[in-house]
């Protein structure tokens, strides 16, 4: 009975002491033409996408380790590169943001 005990107290243990903080990244191409060279950096690591085309999505899961600001980088269809630099991010933090590409904008919202 003892046994049963500490076995159920090292399983709850475990179960509620292991919790990764991660966050969900979607990448919606909202315009009508292809958006390429799609890079996301964010504090201690950087993903990216080498094309989205018109209305696709791609979503990555990412831990926050640093922090710092979310950048985005991407190449609309005339081959014109496009910057975006805010959001702060910081260490542990959850949730989702959602990044909507066009032609010449990005526009991020934290869920």
């Amino acid at each position: 009975m003892k046994f049963a005990r500490l076995i159920s107290a090292l399983l709850l243990l475990t179960l509620t002491a292991c919790r990764a903080h991660m966050i969900a990244i979607r990448l919606v191409n909202t315009s009508a033409q292809p958006i390429s060279t799609i890079v996301v950096d964010y504090p201690s690591a950087t993903f990216g996408k080498d094309k989205l085309a018109p209305a696709e999505t791609f979503s990555s899961t990412v831990k926050i380790t640093d922090s710092g600001p979310l950048k985005i980088q991407f190449t609309d269809a005339r081959g014109s590169i496009h910057t975006y630099t805010g959001l702060p991010l910081r260490p542990n933090e959850e949730g989702s943001i959602e990044i909507k590409l066009d032609q010449g904008s990005a526009t991020v919202n934290r869920f």
